[in-house]
């Protein structure tokens, strides 16, 4: 977990840093004050990955979006489950060194919300 300092921030706002591994997946408080923050339709599973469905008019627009996951996931190296079919993208997240989430997988989910254009903002499932 981050600081004092770097936990006022927004999620978006906080850098997503890759988990190295050896520490203990998100659970019980701290994972349910980290999901109250990202909101937005995001679900945790199991206290095991985070889930949502965006959805989008056409194919295009969901192509688009999953394209732009998946620039943020290579320049973060946080890669994510991305499912495209027509007018909808299912993003899976979670840390994969640790069997669980992490920090980092919420901000990273924050960080996905903002690359919704704005005319599609209508279209996101789970709000």
């Amino acid at each position: 977990m981050a600081d004092a300092t770097e936990n006022a921030r927004p999620l978006a706002a906080r850098e997503c840093k890759p988990c190295k591994g050896g520490v203990p997946p998100l659970k019980g408080e701290a994972l349910a004050e980290l999901q109250r923050q990202l909101g937005n339709g995001w679900n945790v599973v199991n206290e095991h990955h985070l889930e949502k469905e965006f959805r989008f008019p056409d194919f295009r627009g969901a192509l688009g979006f999953t394209n732009k996951v998946g620039e943020l996931a290579e320049s973060v190296a946080h890669h994510p489950d991305i499912h495209l079919a027509w007018g909808k993208v299912n993003v899976t997240i979670w840390t994969h060194k640790i069997g669980g989430l992490s920090e980092a997988d919420f901000v990273f989910a924050a960080i996905v919300d903002e690359l919704l254009p704005t005319e599609t903002q209508r279209y996101r499932g789970g709000d």
